[in-house]
């Protein structure tokens, strides 16, 4: 199974890939797509572009996108969104089903800790995918949505065969 997680932004969105056997997780790609354009229509569609992109040319088998949080500025929150329903979007039309996370339960599935800082992250980002040379904060961030999703649909396919059996 190929994972792609992606950590919306609408300057900096973050995505990461990686492949699951078993237990096993392998670093694929990480990265982060820069908006382009004057307007937040121009950004959009930017971003729109490079993400979908990077999934055709790494193919994933499942996605997941990290839930918007609100903060103070109505505005930057509404522009956040804006952002995640490319991130929803571009898996959707390649006909993936998309989960989405908090960002405390991505820290905690990954770190072990709901409130770990960015640097925390990257950290434990790098201990399970070795090797992986990480592009920045945005871009370990969605290579833990990535991890966390992973471990999910793991735990849910052990308990759908312990229900079947």
């Amino acid at each position: 199974m190929r994972v792609m997680g992606i950590d919306p932004g609408l300057r900096n969105l973050g995505w990461g890939v990686i492949d699951v056997s078993g237990s096993r997780l392998s670093h694929v790609a990480n990265g982060v797509c820069k908006s382009n354009g004057v307007d937040l229509a121009a950004r959009l569609l930017s971003l729109h572009r490079q993400l979908t992109e990077i999934l055709i040319k790494h193919a994933p088998t499942a996605a997941a996108v990290e839930q918007t949080f609100v903060n103070r500025d109505g505005a930057g929150t509404l522009k956040l969104g804006q952002a995640r329903g490319i991130a929803l979007l571009v898996p959707a039309q390649a006909g993936l089903t998309v989960g989405e996370y908090a960002p405390n339960s991505v820290k905690k599935c990954v770190v072990g800790f709901g409130h770990a800082d960015k640097r925390q992250v990257a950290h434990m980002v790098s201990m399970q995918l070795p090797g992986a040379v990480l592009e920045g904060p945005d871009a370990a961030d969605a290579l833990a949505i990535a991890i966390c999703h992973a471990h999910h649909m793991q735990s849910a396919g052990r308990l759908a065969q312990a229900v079947a059996g």
